[in-house]
């Protein structure tokens, strides 16, 4: 998140009046009453309401997350939005980025209204919409407010009306369309998932707002707003247009459209250096929503050349991307590692374009190798597993002896805090996906999948990572064209049905099984991982040790290495019998033990080598 005081602000960083909550199905109703059908998409998503996580750590970072939303004070988070109404407030402030003086202030209330959502709609429990409709409901009465404090009909914020002003004036002020952003997209979210229709309404005034405002200003005064960082305006107002129809969402989304960042684009040419990361990411998905919704192809190819371009000149081996938030000299890995590499923001964005990318062109797999590695040794690995309320970090650090840091309940509401919110509770979203009777095995992730209007479930027993494999077992009968991703790292995997090998299987690609399937069919994936040692971009003789697609960390308890890489001597390593993603070496700096990254806290560590 782009901040002109960053530095100072990381340093200090149940009524329902919505109506009856809906069950479960009623929300999907709504979610797929899309007016118009996505161009040029494929595959689909099933609903979170369909995928049941299993034990395993991935669960065991969703149940953290809600304890939080149980936790939190809504009235907190209000607080600001009702003083900007002229509403009476007796709560307590919030601290952090959301302090009554934070210009950012209210982005975290849209980030709690997507994570609300989505916990409900993946485990049907009414105390996350309950929680939901009362901040709908409350924000519903200060929009309503806004002419009588002086605002235009629609004006729905926890800042006055005239930080716009000052951002269409060429005056510092700090992101005031990301913050609205984050608003809009959670009470889009409220209405998709948890079937809340006055969000919906409170939404379509807002978007109404943001035409007027933008309306009078000309092309070139808008671009000059658009170099302030306005987060996913383009995609939430084209996901409306999408939904509702109304061509006047589209033609305002396109208004964002940010031509010195996506022109360089639709010329595959890399010119991100100097850029700040999480600013442009969400740009290229409002890019690839517009051609969904328009099937105009220069924003695929935005889209297409934008991740091509961040992964294979900007990223890091666990998957993210920046340092200092900022895009560095493209291939410059080694020479930019620091305390604040990886922005865990950037990569919640990716994943959410890769996952775009995948709806479009699913003969890719390693869109979802990506996927895997982003979500293995980041979004799982950000979150605290000491902390009952799900505290997540902010930046991965890199350098060696680096140690990650934590939020905290109401004193840090950084714009990573409010992606984890969202990221730690729709793990359930990219684990399969389908087109028709054909079925995506993604993610080998312990859940259980109950294929709406099939009369079939499938339920996948892992304990990936710490094993290479995973077992689906069909229940009910019927036709599935079963694809089970084949991971890119693996070598010699192996795919029985009932016990029975298949044909060879190809690494990078997907295996299909095209049968009649009977109850109690089961599959069995083998998926053999071994130790590689992948190497900078920019320096050869660095690189990081990967047990398949797992980072390794080495442990180094309290020893700050101050930056100064160890030599890892390679062939020493060791794997333990007992733990499979545990190994023992030698370094320079004597014996190491070896853990997943995502493993690694309150310790510190080293992910890079001399090697």
């Amino acid at each position: 998140m782009q901040s002109f005081d960053r530095r100072t602000l990381l340093k200090t960083a149940g009524a329902l009046a919505a109506g009856a909550a809906v069950a479960p199905a009623v929300a999907r109703e709504a979610a797929a009453a899309t007016t118009r059908a996505d161009i040029g998409v494929s595959v689909f998503p099933f609903p979170l309401s369909a995928v049941r996580l299993q034990a395993g750590p991935f669960l065991d970072n969703m149940n953290r997350q809600l304890a939080y939303f149980r936790f939190v004070d809504a009235d907190r988070l209000l607080h600001t939005f009702r003083l900007n109404a002229g509403l009476p407030s007796s709560a307590q402030p919030c601290g952090g980025w959301e302090t009554p003086t934070t210009e950012l202030r209210g982005h975290s209330t849209g980030h709690l209204m997507s994570g609300l959502a989505q916990a409900y709609a993946n485990t049907g429990d009414t105390q996350y919409k309950a929680k939901g409709d009362y901040l709908v409901s409350s924000l519903a009465a200060c929009q309503a407010r806004a002419t009588q404090q002086g605002f235009h009909a629609g004006y729905l914020s926890a800042y006055p009306e005239n930080f716009f002003d000052r951002l269409e004036s060429g005056q510092s002020v700090w992101a005031p369309y990301y913050t609205l952003h984050k608003i809009m997209a959670g009470l889009l979210d409220q209405y998709l998932l948890a079937g809340n229709q006055q969000a919906l309404d409170v939404l379509l005034r807002k978007a109404a707002w943001v035409k007027t405002r933008t309306d009078p200003l000309s092309t070139s005064r808008m671009q000059s707003v658009l170099r302030t960082e306005f987060g996913g305006m383009p995609e939430v107002l084209t996901n409306l247009y999408q939904l509702t129809g109304d061509a006047n969402h589209l033609t305002t989304a396109r208004r964002f459209d940010h031509a010195q960042i996506l022109d360089p684009l639709a010329s595959n040419q890399d010119r991100l250096a100097g850029f700040h990361a999480n600013t442009q990411i969400p740009k290229i998905l409002g890019a690839i929503r517009e051609y969904h919704a328009t099937g105009t192809t220069r924003y695929r190819d935005i889209a297409v050349n934008f991740w091509r371009i961040v992964l294979d000149h900007h990223t890091y081996v666990i998957g993210g991307n920046s340092n200092g938030e900022y895009f560095q000299t493209p291939d410059a890995i080694a020479a930019q590692l620091s305390d604040t590499t990886c922005e865990v923001c950037n990569t919640y964005n990716m994943l959410k374009l890769t996952r775009q990318l995948f709806f479009t062109f699913p003969s890719t797999a390693e869109y979802m190798d990506y996927y895997e590695l982003a979500l293995y040794n980041q979004i799982l690995g950000e979150q605290d597993p000491a902390s009952g309320h799900g505290f997540v970090t902010y930046y991965n650090p890199l350098r060696a002896g680096g140690i990650k840091t934590y939020a905290n309940d109401y004193n840090n509401f950084t714009c990573d805090h409010g992606t984890g919110m969202e990221s730690q509770t729709k793990f359930a979203d990219s684990i399969y996906f389908y087109a028709g009777e054909t079925l995506y095995v993604n993610l080998f992730i312990p859940s259980v999948l109950t294929w709406p209007g099939r009369g079939m479930s499938v339920r996948q027993d892992t304990s990936f990572p710490s094993s290479s494999s995973t077992r689906l077992t069909i229940s009910g009968s019927g036709h599935i064209a079963l694809k089970v991703r084949i991971p890119k790292w693996t070598s010699g995997a192996v795919v029985r049905v009932n016990g029975a090998a298949q044909g060879t299987t190809t690494p990078g690609t997907y295996f299909t099984i095209d049968r009649t399937w009977a109850s109690g069919d089961v599959v069995d994936v083998s998926v053999p991982a071994t130790l590689t040692f992948p190497r900078a971009n920019d320096d050869s003789g660095v690189g990081a040790a990967k047990y398949g697609a797992i980072v390794l960390a080495g442990q180094y308890g309290s020893t700050d290495l101050g930056g100064t890489l160890p030599t890892l001597r390679t062939g020493t390593l060791v794997q333990d019998g007992a733990n499979p993603l545990r190994f023992t070496g030698t370094a320079s700096t004597g014996t190491v033990t070896l853990l997943p990254y995502y493993a690694t806290h309150h310790a510190r560590y080293t992910v890079y080598w001399r090697i």
